[in-house]
């Protein structure tokens, strides 16, 4: 295979819902390029794409394909993502690494929830975006009224550049308004007749041809002057116009396919080939000191490890983009996040499954390799006199969390050892040892998701496992202030054991002054701040312990013992064992023993108080609320509010966006746990949802109670 210039290099990202057929496209794109000899279909599980089993087994994409075509002259380095929103981390790499997307449209459904989840993250990552419409034989298709969906969703810079002369099962021809010419296919599909446009047709045609050529011109000031001169483009300048444009996302194409029987795949590669823009027409992008680096192929060697997958009959493959210089085979270069060498033996440009040896790759260019003994995806290697590191995919939050334990509790550390390995090769499963819960628990985008991972774990790897439903973090707090004191005195022959802590507790909010007296039970308590220390916990809020000892009553050297005994009990709230935030303590009295005192004996008593007082200042669970947002067809909206008010969320507002409702709300975390298998059974797998941590609140006095009783219950079992 010959080796690309980085000005013949183009990198795209094919992004889609469920079922708009990419798999189906990317068969006929390798097939037209003559890199696979027979189209493969999802139905005899012998496609390029899903070709791992629980693609197979499930019909669905799992993990995004990296493959690759030649044409006329140009190298397509594509990444064929899921289409489900639960295998987002696909999409959110694959438009990291490359600098087009294609999104994929089902000519019978128009604008799903998947398109707009897609459209968001090329917003995000101000990528040039092109539609196509696929299917356009389903006999539901209606090409007009998908052109108008999104035309309302994605406003005027939506620009057709073909449409269908009909849709449904004898679709075969459509007119092409770049070139101006009409397209028709045999029944087997390949290679078009070209034929001029017919006379029925011309007006709609060159009305389409004038907007086109106007949302092209807009994009380039000379391209503007001559379209004011001549009132047209040529070709060419089209396609300059229409490139300047996809990189300020000034115009979004639409193109037309029906990749099932292979019919206007070639001239949508052609578009590819001639008018997406290359590498080095994109922002440069900055390493983690914030400098560009250009894809130069005369610059230092770099390459970004962006994807891992452990392949049957082969290991770990490594999916790199070369980010600037050049790479051979035998290179040997610096892991710039672990330390450690490692040398490139051999390199492969792929298509799924299939590799093709290459023995060099230049800057922009994406190829993998195997057998390197310590590269982890997201890690850089640099050749000599280059330090550069990459760190810039950044992953959506996990909206849907599971405890996980094996069966056999003697399989735990196998489990962990594979869960690990296999998060390299999908970074949005995410890993949690939980100590405050006393759980493993694996964090996902969706049941879906986490309902693979476990089909993995039990076929490919033969350990069975169980889900669980995690245990929420609640936390304890007081409501107002509480006074108790504790003696702690042990006797037993030698030295014994003696102390006495007096101690005032109460909520703490930030900069809250101390008052000078405290009064409980018609008895005041003066206060003489001799020394304060805050602690912020680990685990949210503070711990605000002041010395307020006259007089000598208690040595100052016991003071950190009592602090010690009184975080331990903050680590295990006497309500439900949760940890507790948000109290200051004032220690203002206490006794000790010349002989007996000692740190045990300030720490036993200290804790002891505190637990004491703790239970008589009105203590309160608190839960964890996560902001909420919901994409929801307007159809469904009442269903999502009904569904979500039945979870204590409290609604924050409403509003349109392009085409969609969105539904922000505030959501207790417990009430969450099933919701994205909910919401995809009211609306049909059409709405989505992301979710981030807000506060910590007060739970509901009958809440409350039952997880007291619970806690209590499961105490006596324990016992």
């Amino acid at each position: 295979m010959k080796v690309y210039q980085t000005n013949e290099i183009k990198n795209i990202a094919l992004l889609g819902s469920s079922g708009s057929g990419k798999t189906t496209l990317v068969e006929a794109m390798l097939f037209e390029s003559g890199i696979i000899k027979r189209r493969g279909s999802i139905a005899a599980k012998n496609t390029v794409s899903d070709y791992f089993p629980v693609e197979q087994e499930y019909g669905y994409s799992v993990f995004s394909t990296v493959f690759h075509t030649e044409w006329n002259g140009k190298k397509l380095n594509m990444i064929d993502c899921p289409g489900s929103d639960d295998f987002v981390g696909g999409a959110v790499t694959a438009l990291n690494v490359t600098d087009t997307a294609i999104i994929l449209i089902n000519g019978q459904y128009g604008v799903e929830v998947g398109t707009q989840n897609h459209f968001r993250y090329t917003e995000k990552f101000e990528k040039p975006v092109i539609f196509l419409v696929n299917q356009l034989d389903n006999d539901k298709c209606d090409y007009d009224n998908v052109l108008e969906q999104l035309k309302d969703a994605y406003g005027p810079k939506v620009v057709p550049i073909q449409y269908p002369l009909s849709c449904g099962p004898g679709f075969n021809s459509l007119i092409d308004v770049l070139l101006m010419k009409k397209y028709t296919w045999p029944p087997e599909g390949g290679a078009p007749t070209i034929e001029e446009i017919p006379a029925e047709e011309m007006d709609k045609a060159m009305e389409m041809h004038k907007a086109l050529v106007e949302a092209a011109a807009e994009n380039d000031e000379s391209l503007m002057e001559k379209f004011f001169e001549k009132e047209t483009l040529e070709p060419d300048e089209m396609r300059l116009g229409i490139r300047e444009g996809l990189v300020t996302r000034g115009i979004f194409p639409v193109f037309c396919v029906c990749a099932g029987k292979d019919m206007g795949v070639r001239r949508l590669m052609e578009f590819l080939g001639n008018v997406v823009p290359y590498v080095s027409d994109m922002p440069k992008v900055t390493n983690t000191e914030g400098k560009e680096i250009a894809p130069d192929v005369n610059g230092p060697t770099s390459l970004y490890f962006f994807k891992t997958s452990v392949e049957p009959h082969i290991g770990e493959v490594s999916y790199f983009k070369v980010m600037s210089g050049k790479v051979k085979e035998g290179d040997d270069l610096t892991n710039a996040d672990r330390g450690s060498k490692e040398r490139i033996a051999q390199m492969f440009v792929v298509a799924g499954a299939n590799r093709i040896k290459v023995e060099e790759l230049q800057a922009g260019d994406i190829g993998a390799t195997v057998k390197l003994k310590d590269v982890k995806t997201g890690n850089t290697l640099n050749g000599r006199d280059c330090d550069n590191k990459f760190n810039f995919i950044k992953y959506p939050n996990s909206r849907y969390t599971r405890a996980i334990k094996p069966l056999n509790e003697a399989d735990t550390e196998k489990m962990m050892s594979i869960l690990n390995r296999m998060r390299e090769e999908d970074p949005t499963w995410v890993i949690e040892q939980s100590k405050e819960l006393r759980q493993t628990l694996v964090h996902g985008q969706g049941e879906f998701h986490l309902r693979t991972l476990k089909w993995r774990l039990e076929n490919n790897e033969k350990l069975m496992i169980k889900y669980e439903e995690p245990r929420i973090p609640y936390r304890e707090t007081i409501t107002k202030a509480a006074r108790a004191d504790y003696r702690h005195k042990k006797q037993s022959g030698g030295a014994g054991q003696f102390g006495e802590v007096h101690l005032i507790i109460e909520p703490y909010k930030e900069g809250m002054p101390v008052p000078d007296t405290y009064k409980f039970n018609g008895q005041e308590f003066k206060i003489s701040v001799k020394g304060t220390e805050e602690v912020a916990l680990e685990w949210g809020g503070k711990l605000v312990f002041i010395n307020s000892i006259v007089g000598g009553s208690i040595d100052t050297r016991f003071m950190p013992a009592i602090l010690k005994g009184i975080m331990s009990r903050m680590e295990q709230g006497p309500l439900t064992g949760s940890y507790a935030r948000d109290v200051r303590v004032i220690v203002y009295d206490g006794k000790m023993h010349p002989v007996d005192s000692n740190e045990i004996s300030f720490m036993l008593a200290g804790r002891n108080a505190f637990s004491e007082a703790f239970k008589n200042a009105g203590p309160k669970i608190l839960e964890p609320i996560y902001d909420v947002e919901v994409f929801v067809p307007s159809d469904k909206m009442g269903d999502v509010m009904g569904d979500l008010q039945g979870r204590r969320a409290m609604i924050m507002g409403m509003s349109s966006e392009k085409g969609f409702e969105k539904l922000v709300a505030k959501v207790p975390l417990k009430e969450m746990s099933s919701y994205s298998t909910s919401l995809s059974s009211l609306t049909g797998g059409r709405a989505s949802f992301i979710m981030k941590f807000a506060s910590y609140e007060l739970v509901p006095s009958d809440v409350q109670d039952k997880l007291i009783k619970d806690h209590e219950a499961k105490q006596v079992k324990e016992e």
